[in-house]
């Protein structure tokens, strides 16, 4: 028989400490929510009383936010393990942080770091839950750039739960927390994050989540959010610790990234599944893999599939840095500004080869140069099933223009005199004396320019040019193929792929084209379809040595 005043099981008491209800009504415990009254105050010591309460009992507690707008101004609050916090929805509940009254405290909603208040695995927090509210980080500001300027940032995190929130124009990421385990985040808009990072900054995004502070596995679940116009990604996982393990245990289901730098980002996870989301109209990539991050470490054997990769200003799949492996199978990868896939070199050190890089079943259309284009050395790859058409649309010829015929806006360049096939400039960079701009899309007349950033309205380097100056375009590459091998490639299989163009006028070149600087070495390249490109099936600047070269269609001479 357990007496009344005595713990139960798990250190919970059967009787809430007194005066620390379970569920708190902020309004009754100090917060206006009037939009004037700095409400931070209350809102701190709120949330320490309630702390204080579950390390007393062991009774996880919410505080109850009603429709109001919450000013929380000039300091972050420290959180607790044990509680939480819950709004009217985004929109009724909103919270408003501001910091002009002192400008060195970065004034994020909640924070607990390792550094700051020495969080780890045995100081985490536990049985907290973030729902149904708004954040408005537009009012801090800073002279120095603080990656600690986030709408939320914790660490260590068991159990979470971030339901249902919108959260935007913060000066850092939006919601940056490092190390979740068994966490769920759900439904989360992220808008206009990372004001205050020029781009080359830590953090900046709209979800930025470390990784690594559990060792092998973190179990963390990022599904159903948008991520809108952040500073650089929409998206991203990013190892923290120098020499840790990648960690396995993280998916990334049913999210959209649009107009960010970057889509979504693979810095540093083992084993990442990214599906069913789409990626459209970043700046630079869709989906990128890298050693970008602050411990130079690239994600490996993740899982891309089922997603739509499409109108990204650069590439769709950009991969870099990693030795590998990754499985890219039964995406749309369309209408991209450069490449559809880019295996490509990121500079530095010299890099290891990438190894078991698996690009399968997926549709690949309307890029504006090749379709998938291999720029660093590779080994065991795999390109099976892929269907590959229309690719090469940036064909368009060098070209000046200026005059009477010409205006320019922030997001446009017009001459009245261009008879432009459509998208041929798509992805160029244009240049107006010293000004530079990149195409997103043109029709007869008009180019239509890219974001110079993603919180930009402009498109241009520089000031808007004046009407008439003279504008000038560089000529596409003369070869656009299906697949490119830039690179060298070692026992590769590439079968079973479907490479051709039925435009009018066709624009991509060649099937499959191995360049100067690229080598084909015991390589198995069968049953694979290249007829019906606008100039050849093949084009072996470099000749393939040893392998298999078998029943490809259109090009009897090959060997």
């Amino acid at each position: 028989m357990a007496y009344p005043d005595m713990p139960a099981a798990g250190g919970v008491r059967p009787h809430a400490v007194a005066g620390a209800p379970l569920m708190c009504n902020a309004r009754e415990h100090g917060l206006t929510g009037d939009g004037t009254t700095n409400d931070q105050p209350a809102f701190a010591a709120l949330v320490d009383r309630l702390g204080d309460a579950f390390a007393a009992d062991g009774r996880a507690r919410v505080i109850y936010c009603p429709p109001g707008v919450y000013s929380m101004r000039d300091a972050g609050t420290v959180w607790r393990t044990g509680v939480s916090l819950v709004g009217a929805g985004p929109g009724a509940t909103r919270f408003v942080l501001s910091n002009s009254g002192n400008r060195a405290d970065p004034a994020p909603l909640a924070f607990y770091t390792e550094k700051l208040h020495g969080a780890d695995r045995e100081r985490h927090l536990a049985y907290c839950t973030f729902a149904d509210f708004e954040i408005d980080g537009s009012g801090v500001a800073s002279a120095e750039y603080s990656p600690l300027a986030k709408g939320l940032g914790l660490q260590y995190v068991v159990r979470g739960v971030f339901r249902n929130l919108y959260i935007h124009h913060t000066a850092a990421t939006g919601l940056g927390c490092d190390f979740l385990q068994d966490t769920l985040i759900d439904g989360v808009l992220v808008v206009g994050c990372g004001r205050l990072d020029n781009g080359t900054e830590m953090g900046g995004a709209g979800i930025g989540i470390g990784i690594g502070g559990w060792d092998s596995v973190e179990r963390l679940n990022i599904i159903n959010c948008s991520a809108v116009g952040n500073a650089t990604n929409g998206i991203f996982l990013e190892l923290q610790k120098p020499g840790g393990l990648r960690p396995r245990g993280i998916r990334i289901i049913g999210c959209h990234a649009q107009g960010n730098r970057f889509g979504i980002s693979d810095w540093g996870a083992n084993g990442l599944i990214v599906s069913a989301c789409t990626m459209t109209g970043n700046l630079d990539a869709g989906f990128h893999v890298s050693a970008k991050g602050t411990t130079g470490t690239a994600g490996r054997g993740g899982i891309l599939t089922d997603c739509v990769i499409d109108g990204n200003v650069r590439d769709g799949v950009s991969i870099g840095n990693t030795p590998g492996p990754y499985t890219i199978r039964g995406n749309r990868i369309s209408g991209n500004g450069r490449y559809g896939y880019h295996q490509r070199s990121l500079g530095g050190e010299a890099q290891e080869c990438a190894r078991e890089i698996v690009i399968e079943s997926n549709d690949f259309y309307g890029n504006s140069l090749d379709a998938i284009r291999i720029d660093r050395p590779i080994a065991d790859a795999m390109l099976i099933n892929n269907r590959i058409r229309g690719n090469g649309r940036q064909c368009g010829p060098e070209i000046s223009g200026g005059g009477a015929s010409v205006r320019y806006s922030e997001r446009k360049v017009v001459d009245r005199r261009a008879a432009w096939q459509h998208d041929e400039h798509r992805g160029k960079t244009v240049r107006v004396g010293q000004r530079i701009a990149v195409v997103a899309a043109n029709d007869s007349t008009e180019l239509n320019l890219a974001q110079i950033r993603p919180d930009a309205f402009s498109g241009w380097s520089a000031d808007i040019p004046p009407p008439g100056t003279s504008y000038h375009l560089p000529a596409a590459p003369g070869t656009r193929a299906g697949i490119t091998v830039n690179a060298a490639m070692d026992s590769a299989s590439i079968r079973g792929n479907r490479v051709w163009d039925s435009q009018d006028p066709r624009t991509q070149t060649h099937g499959l084209w191995i360049t100067e600087r690229g080598s084909c070495v015991d390589c198995r390249v069968e049953d694979n379809d290249l007829a019906g490109n606008s100039v050849a099936p093949t084009r072996l600047d470099t000749p393939p040595i040893g392998g298999r070269w078998e029943r490809n269609h259109g090009d009897d001479d090959w060997p």
